[in-house]
């Protein structure tokens, strides 16, 4: 049995643990993320969104199998045994269609969550909630429902024609869109404990009027908003005197457990608590390709000074300039003043230079980077400057003092935040 299926049992049974999710498409982000699972021995769960993987491609440029094929790839650099490897799909629907009318885009969204069940992706979160072209921005619970059905029933019958098992689903969504809020953020309320009990509700009664009762007997965890979003500059702590009603569901629902979205940059305790409050799924993302971005930033600076020939800044300037000339990915999400855009494009919390990573431009300045650095070792003393966080680490002995050994450090310091939250000792008590 898959472990994501065990985990309301477990819940219910107060053997509670968790799962880190990784949604990135990153190879620096997935290497890390099996490294750890090969050294830990845990299952390693990585997801897609429908905006990066999907059958036309999505912005990676790669179909449901490609990114799969990726994936195993890099579990065979760094010999993970994929037996341990669980695939998933987020936000599966029609949102990268949403500005067609409903019934076109809910066409590519079958096709698409077809590709993912036929190419082995064992986790199929079902989000149909977003309206379409002439639509509401969010959609009822009634229309959201038996659109997610719709694409349920697809799911089923693209497992029986591949010869693979039926998916585990998630349902639901949380607020704000995903990929972080659009705007600063004071407060976040949590979902209402009436508004999880309708959705869960409304999806069992509309799958089964489908004839999709066993396909409802796999949806394992719902979507809800715990509390906890970032903004550009600001992040919402989860406090769980304030989930306590929302959380009460799931006494009522043991089939199901809650997936916490958005949880990028909590602090370990944050994520410890609402592991053991009923989130054990765990979504991480930008929080991953920033510390990356962090990282390789300061390698940047420590160039700088290392070699005159490598200039100011290089992989910086590279960055901005590539992202002025094609705005598309960040211009109308980032605003204020030209300088106050400089500052979101490159530190903002949403980190939307993630998107430009894998651009031709980007790749030939981190490996200019990695070149200038390759054999050296670097001085202690600019690690401290520039990278305090591994100071220690490399003080100590815990880490070489070399590029290489810095850039995999800084993902796997978040990675490892979050192991520590999902044990189940973290959770205990």
């Amino acid at each position: 049995m898959s472990p994501l299926a065990q985990l309301a049992r477990e819940y219910q049974a107060g053997r509670v643990h968790g799962i880190t999710s990784v949604c990135s498409a990153h190879p620096s982000v997935i290497r890390a993320a099996l490294r750890q699972g090969r050294e830990s021995g845990a299952t390693v769960l990585i997801e897609a969104t429908c905006n990066q993987v999907n059958h036309e491609g999505g912005y990676t440029g790669m179909r449901p199998a490609d990114f799969r094929r990726f994936v195993e790839g890099i579990a065979a650099e760094v010999d993970f045994d994929t037996a341990r490897l669980i695939l998933g799909g987020d936000h599966l629907g029609p949102n990268p269609w949403r500005s067609q009318p409903a019934e076109e885009a809910l066409a590519k969204a079958e096709t698409m969550v077809a590709a993912y069940v036929a190419a082995g992706f064992s986790k199929i979160h079902l989000d149909a909630s977003m309206g379409c072209a002439g639509e509401p921005e969010g959609l009822d619970d009634e229309t959201t429902a038996h659109r997610a059905a719709r694409l349920a029933k697809v799911a089923e019958a693209a497992a029986r024609d591949a010869g693979v098992p039926p998916p585990l689903y998630i349902i639901g969504t949380e607020v704000p869109t995903p990929g972080g809020a659009l705007h600063e953020l004071d407060d976040v309320p949590p979902t209402s404990a009436a508004a999880a009990k309708k959705t869960i509700a409304t999806h069992r009664r509309v799958f089964a009027e489908q004839g999709l009762d066993a396909a409802f007997d796999r949806v394992i965890g719902l979507v809800v908003q715990p509390g906890v979003e970032f903004g550009h500059e600001s992040v919402v702590v989860y406090r769980p005197e304030r989930a306590r009603e929302l959380v009460a569901v799931l006494k009522d629902e043991p089939q199901f457990v809650f997936e916490a979205h958005s949880t990028d940059y909590q602090p370990e305790e944050a994520l410890a608590a609402l592991v053991r409050d009923g989130f054990p799924i765990l979504k991480v993302g930008p929080g991953l390709t920033f510390a990356l971005r962090q990282t390789l930033y300061g390698l940047d600076l420590i160039a700088s000074e290392l070699d005159a020939a490598y200039g100011g800044r290089a992989l910086a300037n590279a960055m901005e300039a590539l992202m002025l000339s094609e705005p598309g990915n960040w211009q109308r999400y980032y605003p204020g003043t030209p300088d106050e855009q400089h500052v979101l494009r490159h530190y903002s919390y949403s980190d939307r230079i993630r998107y430009y990573w894998p651009h031709e431009q980007a790749e030939r300045a981190v490996a200019r980077l990695m070149a200038t650095l390759k054999g050296r070792t670097i001085p202690e003393p600019l690690i401290a400057q520039f990278l305090p966080e591994e100071a220690e680490a490399v003080r100590s002995g815990a880490s070489a003092a070399t590029a290489e050994a810095l850039l995999e450090r800084g993902v796997e310091r978040v990675l490892a935040l979050y192991a520590r939250a999902c044990e189940p000792a973290a959770t205990a008590g």
